[in-house]
């Protein structure tokens, strides 16, 4: 793999498993684990909903490139689960082909990721608040596939525990 990979960033949509993966892939590692959603609540003080009703879809786009690109530059070597959204920035897009960077798709269906998601994803995600979850994440994965597979890796998650997908990735890392 690269010899002198700095981080490993994960992106995919909602319900992929990248916050899970990510935790279990720092810990093979030995890095830092960071979530893109977690930052953005600690810098904002407030939680992703309340940020999407009070600021608006467009501001949230904006703190989260903004952040996500400061993660990168200002922290050693981690591990970053992004938001579904993410990719969205093309200045976060350059910056996760970045050399130093190995970005990896978290690829997931639309039922095993609602699935994760659970019962009521409108709670925790504001962009699945429809009347048909299913047809929302479907449609959002139809606009942002194509920015996920410009990463350097694609790795399936159905049916798969994250333990065996981290470690999967863990092993190519070391190899």
């Amino acid at each position: 793999m690269k010899t002198e990979l700095h981080h490993v960033v994960l992106v995919g949509p909602m319900g992929a498993g990248k916050s899970t993966v990510g935790r279990l892939l720092a810990r093979n590692l030995g890095r830092p684990f960071l979530d893109l959603d977690t930052a953005i609540e600690q810098h904002t003080g407030k939680c992703i909903p309340e940020l999407f009703e009070t600021a608006g879809e467009p501001s949230f786009r904006d703190i989260e490139q903004r952040l996500g690109i400061q993660l990168l530059d200002t922290t050693e070597g981690c591990v970053l689960a992004t938001g579904g959204g993410a990719v969205l920035s093309a200045d976060f897009r350059r910056r996760c082909l970045h050399p130093d960077v190995l970005s990896i798709y978290l690829a997931v269906s639309a039922d095993e990721a609602l699935r994760r998601i659970g019962w009521n994803p409108a709670a925790s995600r504001p962009l699945l608040a429809t009347e048909d979850p299913a047809a929302r994440w479907n449609l959002l994965l139809s606009e942002r596939e194509a920015l996920y597979r410009q990463c350097a890796r694609t790795v399936r998650t159905d049916g798969r525990e994250p333990k065996d997908i981290a470690a999967e990735i863990a092993r190519e890392l070391q190899s």
